[in-house]
């Protein structure tokens, strides 16, 4: 799946990497990033070669919650309302600059990011098993801008940024654009959503040494206690932090957890959740760094050779 994906966006490989594993541990993505960087094409890019139903919603202050989620409308023949769904139905959902939209519309979002379903005028409607938002936000550009709540933050499975390609992968994008349009070379490597079940029932074999627990736990317990963490991950954060790490073991071939993959997602899995004390921040810490610290105070786990 991933190689023709980097057919197509190249010079972010870590990254497409890291949106596979939380498509596959059925969580959500937010890429913070500036304009122009790929994450529109990486998006299109995986719905192409996944065969999934892929949209997008581009968000903006005026943004009604009913057109992302769909609205009841009445029939004058029939008398009676029936509900047009909204892009929200997609498979994949790519939801473009989420912090532009207000509060009510974003909360329209948690929910389904939360239960996969969606409620309107009181009725629930049931959105697909392997729902899944990939949000972007500019992080430099605040003017007309919602931030996101913990809350919704903490739904996001990871939080990751494309950055700028290197001088040969931008060399590499240049030559590939002229002429052409990679996308439409791509060709599809998933049966679709069906094939999700099959992958998800690998996903939960791959074992996890008590040691690796032992090690991810410490990890959390390490940010709750950080001297400069008002409020550190919670018991959902542990849950999928090594829901991930199975993922991502799974997706290198491996039937189980080693401490470099707790290592590699600590990062795009906690850092985001973290509330940092006003005094950290105005002293300017960064969560990542916290991370690192705290990955840096742990005992790694070595496995005896067998």
């Amino acid at each position: 799946m991933l190689e023709g994906v980097r057919s197509a966006i190249v010079g972010v490989d870590e990254q497409l990497e890291l949106l596979l594993v939380g498509m596959l541990a059925r969580g959500h993505v937010l890429v913070e990033d500036v304009p122009g960087t790929g994450k529109t094409t990486a998006v299109r890019a995986f719905g192409v070669v996944t065969g999934f139903d892929t949209g997008r919603v581009q968000c903006t202050p005026d943004l009604l919650p009913t057109e992302v989620t769909g609205v009841n409308i009445f029939d004058q023949k029939s008398g009676e309302f029936s509900f047009r769904p909204g892009p929200m139905f997609h498979t994949l959902l790519l939801v473009d600059e989420v912090n532009r939209a207000t509060p009510r519309t974003q909360s329209a979002l948690l929910e389904a990011m939360a239960e996969r379903q969606v409620t309107v005028d009181g009725t629930s409607h049931d959105l697909d098993p392997a729902f899944t938002v990939i949000a972007t936000q500019n992080p430099i550009e605040q003017a007309g801008t919602f931030p996101l709540p913990e809350a919704q933050l903490d739904r996001f499975l990871l939080r990751l940024s494309f950055g700028y390609p290197d001088l040969a992968a931008h060399r590499t994008i240049l030559r590939g654009r002229r002429g052409h349009e990679p996308l439409e070379e791509l060709e599809r490597s998933v049966d679709g959503p069906g094939e999700l079940p099959k992958l998800w029932d690998e996903i939960d074999q791959v074992h996890v040494e008590e040691d690796i627990e032992t090690y991810m736990l410490a990890l959390i317990e390490g940010l709750r206690d950080h001297a400069d963490v008002a409020v550190g991950p919670s018991v959902r954060a542990a849950l999928v932090f090594e829901r991930a790490a199975r993922a991502l073991a799974a997706t290198q071939g491996r039937n189980h957890v080693l401490p470099d993959d707790v290592k590699r997602l600590a990062q795009p899995a906690l850092a985001h959740r973290l509330v940092l004390r006003e005094d950290a921040g105005i002293h300017g810490r960064e969560p990542n760094a916290i991370v690192d610290e705290a990955l840096s105070a742990l005992d790694v786990p070595v496995r005896p050779r067998r």
